[in-house]
């Protein structure tokens, strides 16, 4: 543990891609029985709650490059869990459907939720509140930013 000279100096980025580490290091130690990474499993989660889905908004939803999101669906297609097919109305895209492996899996996995109830829980509402503003707000103009260039 590190002691309070070693981060009371730390900025509000540097804190926040701490919590991120921190929770993204909980969630694959959660996962890892189940041969997930925490990525795999946040595509598993969006075709659980959004049924089958293009390929291409699975990418934007998820905010993942396509390259990233390829590898990713070619190693859940390979384990029997995604299915991809051409998608009807545009051969070149490619339709994500959860298999029934894929839906057996997801049944057996432990609700991560936890992890949002551990690092969140009790904290105040307008606290939280506040956090979510401020985070967007940076979010939007360095995205901004990034458009610009």
């Amino acid at each position: 543990m590190h002691d309070q000279a070693d981060t009371k100096d730390l900025s509000v980025g540097a804190w926040t891609k701490r919590c991120y580490f921190a929770g993204r290091a909980l969630m694959d130690e959660r996962l890892r029985p189940f041969d997930l990474g925490s990525t795999q499993w946040y595509v598993l989660w969006y075709l659980v709650n959004n049924g089958p889905s293009v390929q291409r908004d699975l990418g934007r939803a998820l905010e993942l490059e396509r390259a990233t999101l390829s590898g990713i669906i070619a190693t859940l297609v390979r384990k029997d869990l995604v299915a991809q097919t051409a998608d009807g109305g545009d051969q070149r895209q490619r339709l994500l459907t959860l298999t029934a492996a894929g839906e057996a899996l997801w049944r057996r996995m432990p609700d991560l939720s936890f992890i949002h109830d551990a690092a969140f829980g009790g904290i105040d509402e307008a606290d939280l509140a506040t956090t979510i503003r401020v985070l967007r707000s940076a979010t939007e103009r360095l995205q901004a930013l990034l458009r610009k260039d």
